[in-house]
């Protein structure tokens, strides 16, 4: 397995948690390090340390995809076929890695001249607030969606090459949901197995029960807010076409957080303003 399989860990400021992370592990890793301030350079030292651990110091601050796109770029160069993707302050069992690919190159029996997998991610996730899931359709036999976070997933490399790699323009927010979407474009699946468990946090989130329906609601800064909903709005043409169920469920969701966000909690009109300023078109970004 550690010949196929490629761990990718972006961080910015990162804790002892890292280390203990990849320690975990135990597996070829790329720690992409997103700019920190000088504080960390003992973890990242630390962490440099470590047998068979690639550290990438990037000297300025442009996002999660960035750091992904450069273990993706690490795994072509390397001969891996999967890339196992975690954020710094997640959370696995030990044997995380063995059973998500044992689970992909399961379902692969399934997909003999069918579409064939492009990302699988564990089922729930389970968040500080309760546990998440994704809506569901079966498609080869199995569990699939429309997308997944980053966090725990395990990609095809050659199929996330195919489709470009992440969208560094999106910086963070969305980046794996543009990934998916170009996936599914490509007519690779989005896969989903309950083999394994995610502990991670969504943004100090919430979960509020609103007429029968379970919301997630994030606690992210008026900034953040604003990116969240830019980039959402960017994909919403490209996901109507592929999915349209799928976009009015996401921009719905982007919505109602927005509004909660701006109705509960501290800085209500800043969350406000930056979810207003979302609305506006980035012609750089373009």
């Amino acid at each position: 397995m550690s010949h196929q399989v490629l761990l990718v860990i972006p961080t910015f400021r990162p804790t002892q948690s890292v280390i203990d992370l990849v320690k975990q592990i135990e597996l070829t890793t790329i720690v992409s390090d997103d700019a920190s301030p000088v504080t960390s350079d003992p973890v990242l030292r630390d962490v440099s340390q470590l047998e068979n651990v690639t550290v990438i110091r990037n000297h300025h601050n442009r996002g999660i995809a960035r750091g992904l796109n450069q273990g993706l770029e690490f795994a072509n160069a390397n001969g891996f076929s999967w890339l196992l993707t975690l954020d710094q302050d997640s959370s696995i069992e030990l044997d995380y890695p063995e059973k998500i690919l044992a689970a992909a190159q399961s379902h692969e029996q399934l997909w003999t001249d069918r579409a064939s997998i492009g990302v699988i991610a564990p089922a729930t996730i389970f968040d500080i607030s309760g546990p998440m899931t994704y809506p569901t359709t079966i498609a080869a036999g199995i569990c699939v969606t429309e997308e997944v976070i980053q966090s725990g997933a395990l990609w095809r490399v050659s199929a996330l090459t195919k489709v470009g790699g992440f969208d560094e323009r999106l910086g963070i927010d969305a980046v794996d949901a543009a990934a998916c979407l170009r996936l599914r474009e490509s007519g690779f699946l989005v896969a989903l197995t309950d083999c394994v468990e995610l502990q991670h946090n969504l943004g100090d989130s919430r979960q509020v029960n609103i007429l029968g329906r379970t919301v997630m609601l994030t606690n992210h800064s008026p900034a953040r807010r604003s990116t969240m909903v830019r980039n959402r709005l960017r994909l919403a043409p490209a996901e109507f076409k592929q999915s349209p169920k799928h976009a009015v469920r996401t921009l719905r969701r982007v919505a109602v957080n927005s509004i909660l966000g701006g109705l509960t909690g501290e800085d209500r009109w800043a969350k406000t303003k930056g979810s207003l300023s979302g609305l506006r078109s980035d012609k750089s970004k373009e």
